[in-house]
């Protein structure tokens, strides 16, 4: 335990010395999605894959909001599902470092899952819940590279699931603030 106290000021004074980045006013991304369904709940948890693309608007420096789409498909016990989700919400960026912006977020819309997702007989749409957070690393001025976790909570068949969505892909920075 004592060998890692030395990190807290370290990073403390990393964090208020480091150079802060420029904001852009505007971030495009897109790239691959993992979700990894209903674990823990009711019936069987599986895997499926698929992308996502986001846009972002930074307010200041610190704070923006994120409209976010993710759609995945794959086979469940030899049944072909797919889910997606349309997504909004704040966004708190960290940006103290030259090259890397660690941020949470958290976002709130829909869910939609297709016919047999579940065991459900139609596809349906449901209220959907993603609170996570990630890191992005600047290539240079105009396009980084972002790594994504969201908590992602969805209620089909009244039964609550529990899944975790991971997305990596390119961010393009726009404009600036």
């Amino acid at each position: 335990m004592k060998r890692v106290l030395w990190l807290v000021p370290a990073i403390l004074l990393i964090s208020f010395t480091a150079k802060a980045q420029n904001t852009p006013q505007w971030e495009i991304a897109g790239g691959y999605s993992f979700l990894n369904a209903n674990m823990g709940g009711p019936g069987p948890s599986f895997h499926l894959n698929g992308g996502y693309g986001s846009l972002d608007e930074n307010f200041n420096s610190w704070f923006g909001g994120r409209f976010e789409f993710n759609g995945w498909g794959g086979s469940v016990d030899g049944t072909n599902v797919s889910a997606q989700t349309i997504t909004y919400g704040p966004v708190i960026s960290f940006r103290r470092f030259d090259k890397l912006t660690p941020y949470v977020d958290i976002e709130v819309g829909a869910a939609h899952a297709s016919a047999g997702y579940l065991g459900i007989s139609n596809g349906a749409f449901k209220p959907a819940i993603a609170p996570g957070g990630g890191v992005e690393f600047r290539v240079n001025d105009r396009v980084g590279v972002r790594g994504h976790a969201n908590y992602l909570y969805t209620d089909f068949l009244s039964l609550r699931q529990d899944n975790i969505q991971v997305s990596a892909g390119v961010v393009f920075y726009i404009g600036r603030k």
